[in-house]
């Protein structure tokens, strides 16, 4: 896997997000395979050997979270 960057994150999350509603690049989330709290817009994507994109987990790529895997943090 590839990391892409992306210059405007805002811009390419509402692009790309694959479910709705797209979230607030401001808005927090945390990472059910990390357990880490971060920011959206702190995102990461990366490319397979395929040239698929996945928005992944800022601590990739030691953490294989996309997505998926992020839910609402408890507050």
């Amino acid at each position: 896997m590839n990391e892409i960057k992306i210059e405007d994150k805002e811009k390419y999350l509402k692009e790309h997000y694959p479910f709705k509603p797209v979230p607030e690049v401001y808005d927090k989330k945390k990472c059910i395979h990390c357990d880490s709290v971060f920011y959206v817009g702190d995102y990461k994507v990366f490319t397979d050997e395929l040239g698929e994109e996945y928005i992944c987990c800022p601590n990739a790529p030691e953490c294989d979270g996309t997505v998926i895997d992020w839910i609402a943090p408890k507050e």
